[in-house]
C-alpha cells in the first residue's frame, strides 16, 4: 500500500500559516492518540526500550480550553495530571517516513493528559481511564516549526514543580512516534498526538491550579473542580430546582455542559 501523504497540506479553517507563529487550537479532531510509558526517566521504571508501542486514545469529548477546569467524577478516586508534548497532525498520511515526519506535522503545543489511575487501568483498559470529559487540557497555542528533540516539560501544582523532564529522554522520538502511530491507522489534519509523559506525575484534587511549561510554546493553565451536578431519580437536576426536559440544550442533563471541545 502505498503513502497517502498529502503533497499540500491541509491546514484547519482559522490556522494561521506563517512557519514559527502562534495558531489557534484545533475545533475537534477526529482522534486523540496517546502514547503510554514513553520516557527513560520515569519513576514507576514502566519504560523499557524494548517494550511494544502502548497505544490508547481519549475521545474529542475530552478536550478543554486554557484555563477552563478538569472536572473530577463522582465516585473516582485517584485521578492525575500527566504533562506531555502534544503533536498536531496537519496533513492526512499513512506509513510516513520517520525522515518525512515534519512534512505532516502542523505543531506542537501542551498536554495534561489526565488519567483517573483507579478505573481499568490494573486491566490494561487505558483508554477508559482517559476518556471522561474534560479530561484533555490542551494549549496554550500551536507553535509551528518548533524542534521536537530537547524540549523541556515542567508541571507545576499550586506553584510547586512536580515534573520535570526532556523530550531528549523520550523512548521513541516524535519521528519514530509518527512512523510507528501512521503504520497502524491513517492520522488525519487535526489528529492529536500525546507523546508520553516523564516521571512525577501525581494526584489532582479540586481546587488544584496545574501549569504545564514547555520550552518554545509556553504554558498551559487549568484548575480542578468537583463534577457537576447530576441528574436525579425524577429527571430533575439535584440542587437546581429545575427540569431536564425544560432544558433548551440538555446535554447529559448537566446544567453546564463542560467538556464539549472547543467552540466551532
Amino acid at each position: 500500500m502505498g503513502s497517502l501523504v498529502t503533497k499540500r497540506s491541509e491546514l484547519l479553517p482559522g490556522w494561521g500559516r506563517d512557519s514559527a507563529a502562534a495558531d489557534d487550537l484545533p475545533n475537534r479532531p477526529g482522534k486523540i492518540v496517546v502514547i503510554g510509558r514513553n520516557y527513560s526517566d520515569r519513576d514507576d521504571g514502566a519504560a523499557p526500550s524494548a517494550a511494544p508501542l502502548a497505544v490508547f486514545f481519549k475521545p474529542p469529548t475530552t478536550l478543554i480550553k486554557p484555563g477552563e477546569a478538569v472536572r473530577l467524577p463522582s465516585g473516582i478516586g485517584a485521578v492525575r495530571f500527566e504533562g506531555e508534548l502534544a503533536v498536531v497532525i496537519g496533513r492526512r498520511c499513512k506509513d510516513v517516513p520517520a525522515a518525512a515526519y515534519q512534512d505532516v506535522v502542523s505543531g506542537y503545543t501542551c498536554a495534561d493528559d489526565v488519567t483517573a489511575w483507579d478505573v481499568g487501568t490494573d486491566t490494561g483498559h487505558w483508554s477508559k481511564a482517559k476518556s471522561f470529559d474534560t479530561f484533555c487540557p490542551l494549549g496554550p497555542r500551536i507553535v509551528r516549526g518548533l524542534d521536537p528533540t530537547d524540549l523541556v516539560i515542567r508541571t507545576r501544582v499550586n506553584g510547586e514543580l512536580r515534573q520535570e523532564g526532556s523530550t531528549s529522554r523520550l523512548v521513541r522520538s516524535v519521528p519514530q512516534l509518527i512512523a510507528e502511530v501512521s503504520r497502524l491507522m491513517t492520522l488525519e489534519p487535526g489528529d492529536i498526538l500525546l507523546t508520553g509523559t516523564p516521571g512525577g506525575a501525581g494526584a489532582l484534587h479540586a481546587g488544584d491550579h496545574v501549569e504545564i511549561q514547555i520550552d518554545g510554546i509556553g504554558t498551559l493553565v487549568h484548575t480542578v473542580s468537583d463534577a457537576p451536578t447530576r441528574p436525579a431519580a425524577d429527571g430533575g437536576l439535584e440542587g437546581s430546582g429545575g427540569s431536564f426536559r425544560d432544558d433548551p440544550d440538555p446535554l447529559c442533563a448537566f446544567p453546564e455542559a463542560p467538556g464539549r471541545g472547543f467552540p466551532a
